[in-house]
């Protein structure tokens, strides 16, 4: 499922240039569920919204925009201040929750909301999706955006993790086309996470190419250090082993349904039959007590079990120990993302005390000043 976009206008002030008259300024919150941005606007921004979505949508938006009063200003008038607030909030999350995507589709809307050109929309009810195809730059383009290209590779672990249960299942289907099925699904996924792992490679050899410096025509790639592309590099590479093996894994179970005419005129899984033939013609008759290679090691849960209850327990434990895998990667992500979080609040940290720290040398400075000039006054 897509994260949940809200978009408010919580908040209002007044900017006064030193070369124009003041004016009134909006600030609009994006929130995801890991990330926060705000951008500030004033009342002429949303107008040129409105005509410009007109021009292009050939349609008004669903919300009418607040009317400018020319009689009033909001600079001096708190209550209309207010009242045009909750107007152009609710003009903003018209856009997003009707039904009707030309609006939030357009370039003019990204623009507004300094969204990523790439793939990304907002879709209907506040989501981020996919943009349709007659709108974004390049369904198969490179990812060059950073935070995009970390959803992407979300995106991307999601389509291994459901190909790797799409052939758990296929194994333990009891059907041919229930088989068949599967494993052409498993293959639709391999495919995606293919095509998502050369976008993700372009995107990073971009990134990495306007890192340092380079003319590589991929206008509007952001920068990254060495260590975070290093780090996405061994994301890719593990990513395409992932894959590489689930492919072989696919081709394996191909080959050995077509080599096996059994499985094929029941289109089911080895019957009882087929293993009592594996035990024909050997030396030795199939054992009838518990083989697990050696002596085994009697545990509590294990000593009342025979073959077939000792295997069922070992799938339990097995499949016990994926959920566990799978809460660890959702907990290693998050704290990931919040990382990532933690390093851009410690850049803008950073800056700030650079700025005072300059702002003690300045004020250090006119003290200095002021001392030398009592000292020549006594």
């Amino acid at each position: 499922m897509s994260p949940a976009l809200h978009i408010s206008v919580p908040t209002t002030h007044i900017s006064t240039p030193g070369d124009s008259k003041p004016f009134t300024v909006y600030q609009i919150v994006l929130q995801l569920p890991l990330r926060k941005h705000e951008l500030q606007k004033r009342y002429t921004d949303f107008v040129n919204l409105h005509t410009v979505l007109v021009q292009q949508t050939n349609l008004p938006p669903p919300e009418s925009l607040p009317a400018k009063s020319w009689l009033r200003r909001t600079v001096s008038n708190p209550a209309l201040t207010e009242n045009r607030r909750k107007a152009l909030e609710q003009y903003l999350r018209a856009i997003i929750e009707a039904d009707d995507a030309r609006w939030r589709s357009s370039s003019a809307w990204r623009t507004f909301l300094n969204l990523p050109s790439g793939n990304v929309a907002i879709g209907t009810n506040g989501s981020l999706t996919e943009a349709p195809a007659n709108t974004r730059p390049g369904s198969s383009g490179p990812v060059t955006d950073p935070n995009q290209w970390l959803d992407v590779h979300r995106e991307l672990k999601s389509q291994i993790q459901v190909a790797r249960q799409q052939l758990k299942q296929r194994e333990a289907a009891t059907t041919a086309q229930a088989q068949h099925a599967l494993a052409a699904d498993a293959k639709a996924c391999l495919v995606r996470a293919a095509t998502s792992i050369a976008q993700l490679d372009d995107g990073l050899k971009a990134i990495s190419s306007a890192s340092r410096g380079d003319e590589a025509g991929w206008g509007g790639a952001s920068k990254l250090g060495d260590g975070e592309i290093r780090r996405r590099r061994d994301l890719i590479g593990a990513a395409r082993k992932e894959v590489e093996g689930l492919e072989g894994v696919l081709k394996s179970m191909a080959t050995k349904a077509a080599l096996s005419p059994s499985s094929a005129s029941s289109g089911a899984v080895a019957t009882a039959a087929d293993k009592e033939g594996l035990w024909k013609g050997t030396s030795a008759a199939k054992p009838s007590g518990r083989v697990l290679g050696g002596p085994p090691k009697e545990t509590r849960r294990t000593r009342e079990l025979d073959n077939t209850g000792v295997l069922q327990l070992q799938k339990q434990i097995m499949h016990e120990q994926d959920e566990d895998v799978m809460t660890l990667g959702k907990t290693v992500a998050k704290l990931k993302d919040m990382g990532i979080m933690i390093n851009e609040e410690l850049a803008i940290q950073n800056e700030m005390l650079g700025v005072i720290d300059q702002d003690v040398d300045r004020v250090q400075g006119k003290v200095n000043v002021a001392r030398r000039r009592i000292q020549e006054i006594r």
